[in-house]
């Protein structure tokens, strides 16, 4: 089978997982890199193979790439990703899908005018026990999901925020820990519960001043199915406490992850250092798996580096779907849903007041 050709747009932090994920999917090719610095794009290629570009438009009429990964800044994600689908090149963006709806909009529509596929990152997915409360859920274990929440107890230092131009400034960053940090646990809570109907929420900046963005969001959600959730997302506790997803059931059975264990983690920055797990199981009849499923956690961990391994996996997963003409697995309109969340709490918070969905 001839190899998939892959770009990548962005040879910064998160680009950088990107490359070391392809090397895991042996079905893919890294054939182009492009940065606005050709210095950092050579120093991609010289690591991980490919031709260094500046320019998007020549690194996809020399390189012919059937598939572009995007790492750039979130408010950079538009214009490669419309020029790439104008193209006809499939399009994975890392989250979140953009910084605005305006340019999720955009690039839903050149994907739909092309037929390109476009899909957006949501590696946390594909965690052992994410699946598994995904598919109690698809099973009915836990009844109707009548109540869901996530609660991110995380910690970003000024370092962090100082280690790229860009970081937590509005107009190059697009927002805060929702924008940033939470696209993850808002795509996973949809997932488990559908789309959501009205929210109520509020962001502030907690403690980290010369930041302009939020380090903090706390929202409560009505479900378009008539179930309820909260959301409090915050990057203000250090060193880090957990990130965790809860999701109860209408015949009274619970279910639980836990995501992300202390701070979550920093792209080139720090890794993965524990497993993600399910945190309890409640289904009828099963209770007695908890410890089983979290040693089964625990053991996958120990057999793969995770920080890079969920992008493999979703990366080959996506290479799939454009061989086989399908939608990904995490398609743009979650993506975009995932955006218009966000985009409803800032503006509930703004204007003081509950915002109906869709936007």
């Amino acid at each position: 089978m001839e190899k998939t050709r892959v770009a990548l747009a962005g040879c910064g932090k998160v680009g950088k997982i990107h490359c070391q994920a392809l090397r895991e999917i042996g079905e893919s090719e890294l054939v182009a890199l492009c940065d606005s610095d050709l210095n950092r794009a050579g120093a991609f290629a010289n690591e991980f193979g490919g031709k260094p570009f500046t320019s998007l438009a020549q690194a996809l009429k020399e390189a012919r790439p059937d598939v572009l990964l995007i790492a750039t800044p979130h408010p950079l994600h538009r214009a490669p990703a419309v020029e790439a689908l104008a193209a006809g090149v499939a399009v994975l963006v890392e989250k979140p899908l953009a910084a605005s709806l305006e340019d999720c909009n955009a690039m839903l529509m050149a994907a739909k005018s092309s037929g390109a596929t476009l899909g957006v990152i949501s590696q946390r997915r594909f965690f052992e026990p994410v699946q598994r409360m995904k598919q109690a859920i698809d099973a009915g274990k836990i009844g109707k999901p009548i109540l869901g929440h996530f609660i991110m107890y995380s910690w970003r230092s000024l370092e962090y925020y100082r280690s790229d131009p860009w970081r937590g400034k509005w107009d190059t960053e697009g927002g805060g820990v929702l924008v940033n940090q939470s696209p993850h646990q808002l795509d996973l809570l949809r997932w488990f519960l559908g789309p959501v109907a009205e929210v109520q929420g509020y962001y502030s900046n907690l403690n980290h001043p010369g930041v302009e963005v939020e380090d903090t969001a706390v929202a409560s959600l009505k479900f378009a199915n008539g179930a309820l959730g909260s959301i409090l997302a915050s990057v203000s506790q250090k060193p880090g406490i957990h990130t965790k997803i809860h999701v109860h059931g209408d015949n009274g059975a619970s279910i639980g992850v836990e995501t992300d264990r202390g701070s979550t983690f920093i792209a080139g920055m720090s890794s993965i250092a524990e497993p993600p797990l399910t945190e309890f199981w409640s289904v009828p009849g099963e209770e007695h798996l908890l410890s089983a499923f979290q040693e089964e956690d625990r053991q996958v961990f120990a057999r793969v580096d995770a920080t890079v391994h969920y992008h493999a996996v979703q990366i080959r997963e996506f290479i799939q779907a454009v061989r086989e003409k399908r939608p990904p697995l995490v398609s743009a309109e979650d993506g975009r849903a995932s955006v218009e969340l966000f985009t409803a709490i800032y503006r509930s918070s703004r204007e003081g007041r509950a915002i109906k969905l869709p936007l």
